[in-house]
């Protein structure tokens, strides 16, 4: 019998707990730190995969899911991504207003290319994005480079995209943002 041990990652050579990654597998644990003590971008090379656990707090402020399809349903203030303010407060994209803000994504699709972008390796695309979206989503943005264990697939992106439309749409309505 095995519990959920709490995935790690090295930082300053030391081992910390991942932000949302668990294993459901017997996996080694290190005794001092009661974490995996295989970080976790080594673990998946031994057979061990990880499972994020995302706790999206902003569903906290719905009173169920038909109300959440009905925000869903409403396009967004686009603009409101051309407010650095805004964008600090939004699930993944919070720490890259640089991007986000030579993008200027108008849709989903686009805003979903922004969160392939700002991964380590699909960075270097930017300019090339800009200067053909079409091609480069095509063939090189959701495509994973052997060893790239950090690129999105486009529905994971698309389905992160349409998390931060939802979250749009609550700071618009709720007079949280006003433009």
């Amino acid at each position: 019998m095995f519990g959920v041990v709490n995935a790690s990652i090295v930082e300053n050579g030391e081992l910390r707990k991942h932000p949302a990654g668990v294993y459901f597998q017997s996996i080694p644990v290190d005794k001092e730190t009661d974490l995996a003590a295989i970080p976790y971008n080594k673990a998946q090379e031994c057979g061990y995969y990880k499972v994020d656990l995302l706790h999206l707090s902003l569903l906290n402020n719905f009173i169920d899911k038909n109300e959440i399809r009905e925000f869903l349903k409403k396009e967004p203030d686009w603009q409101m991504l051309e407010d650095r303010e805004i964008v600090v407060q939004l699930f993944q994209i919070k720490n890259h207003f640089d991007v986000v803000s030579r993008v200027k994504p108008k849709s989903v699709q686009q805003l979903a290319d922004v969160l392939a972008l700002i991964r380590p390796n699909k960075r270097k695309l930017l300019d090339a994005y800009l200067r053909s979206p079409d091609i480069i989503r095509e063939k090189y943005l959701y495509v994973r480079d052997e060893g790239d264990k950090t690129s999105f697939r486009r529905s994971h992106a698309v389905a992160y995209a349409l998390t931060i439309k939802l979250q749009m749409n609550y700071l618009k309505i709720n007079s949280l943002y006003e433009y």
